[in-house]
């Protein structure tokens, strides 16, 4: 035990604490409004609904902060407990090349991590979204993503795990900038490949039919500068009755993908009406702007992983006796988020600003209105809580809350004059 051993504990209970008094809050809050629906949304959600959304969310907060307090004793045993340090003497005791060593280590204890997961995730879908009437998913469909899951996990992390230590073992002083070179762009590439190799595995995609609704989409997106590789429609209805739309890919292999929950739950103006609002993100620049402020996190934290790796204490302060390149990665790996957490509030209030930027840029494509009322269906049909506890939410919201957006979307100049 050090110094940092002593902070790392205050600042994984001060994390803790300030995780349940935020979720406390946001029960107590949700509950004290659950008997009436908000005086705005009156004459658009029933009751009924509105004590739905309430109930659920309600239940997701109380079972998350099992997760929470879970992860936060994990932390403390991967670390301090010296769960790190027994797994790095297992695989150092087969004598195998310090490289692949590295590699298993990794590997094995996100595996494990994994596995920690399951009965959390089991109780999520089979409990908590069964009992709002939300879970699609058979346990044929959980083990089949689960092993999906692992398979593609492993086959991306090995060999990009083997280039960064190995990077890390030839570069000298500098490896953290090479490291960072490599993740970069290992992102963008990820970026590229997903809709096109990996969501395919789990999902269907079928080109959207609908000639109408087609060609009113094709027409926004000419009318936003939009080159897409083409509109297609998820199978999302075979695992979760909740909708969602969105794009993925860069350059040309951009594409479009509605889930089929959500072609069922708006109608065709709505939808281009919701797809002008991601347009938004895509016409403001949101897009660019995340890579860049991504990259710049995670190069000042590589730079400071690239300083604290030829400290002896950063090990021994965290549980491991023998220092290492890959023990370096997964210390830092399990003392970032905690040291972090404290700066979600400044990351939730960027992504809430591109959200107001994105909905501004929609009404100028489409009638305010259609996002409104395709805006309140999505509430309703996803049961999101109308009344979220005001600081809950400037914490952790990607999105602001229900009143207050559709508050924005009406002061557009189309509905406020």
């Amino acid at each position: 035990m050090n110094e940092l051993s002593n902070f790392f504990i205050v600042m994984v209970i001060l994390t803790l604490a300030t995780q349940l008094w935020l979720a406390a809050r946001h029960v107590n809050h949700v509950k004290k409004h659950r008997a009436q629906v908000p005086d705005e949304f009156k004459d658009q959600i029933p009751l009924e609904a509105h004590q739905k959304a309430a109930d659920y969310t309600i239940t997701r907060t109380q079972f998350g902060r099992y997760d929470t307090i879970l992860g936060s004793i994990l932390i403390l045993a991967w670390t301090l407990g010296g769960g790190l340090e027994f797994m790095d003497q297992a695989w150092r005791s087969l004598q195998w090349d310090a490289l692949w060593t590295g590699i298993a280590f990794m590997i094995s204890v996100m595996l494990i991590m994994s596995l920690l997961d399951i009965p959390f995730s089991l109780y999520r879908t089979f409990v908590i979204e069964e009992k709002f009437g939300f879970n699609k998913t058979t346990l044929g469909t959980f083990v089949t993503d689960l092993v999906k899951g692992s398979i593609v996990t492993i086959a991306i992390m090995v060999p990009l795990l083997w280039v960064v230590l190995w990077i890390m073992e030839i570069s000298g002083s500098l490896w953290w900038l090479y490291v960072w070179a490599v993740w970069f762009g290992f992102s963008l590439l990820m970026m590229w490949a997903y809709p096109a190799f990996i969501a395919p595995l789990f999902n269907k995609f079928k080109p959207l039919e609908d000639s109408d609704l087609k060609t009113g989409i094709e027409a926004l997106l000419k009318q936003c500068g939009f080159k897409s590789n083409g509109i297609f429609v998820m199978d999302g209805s075979r695992r979760s009755a909740h909708g969602n739309a969105y794009f993925s890919g860069i350059g040309n292999k951009k594409q479009i993908v509605f889930f089929d929950t959500l072609m069922e739950q708006l109608d065709a103006d709505e939808i281009e009406a919701v797809l002008a609002h991601e347009l938004g993100h895509f016409r403001m620049h949101h897009i660019r702007k995340r890579l860049i402020s991504m990259g710049i996190i995670s190069l000042a934290s590589l730079a400071i992983l690239g300083w604290l790796i030829d400290q002896n204490w950063f090990y021994t302060g965290l549980g491991a006796s023998m220092p290492s390149d890959y023990m370096a990665l997964m210390l830092f790996m399990l003392l970032a988020p905690v040291i972090g957490f404290f700066l979600t509030p400044i990351s939730s209030m960027f992504s809430r600003k591109h959200e107001f930027e994105a909905d501004a840029y929609a009404s100028k494509q489409r009638n305010a209105n259609l996002l409104i009322t395709a805006l309140v269906k999505m509430y309703e049909e996803n049961a999101s809580t109308l009344t979220p506890d005001p600081l809950y939410s400037s914490f952790y919201d990607s999105h602001p809350p229900a009143p207050v957006r559709i508050a924005h979307l009406k002061k557009q100049p189309q509905l406020a004059n």
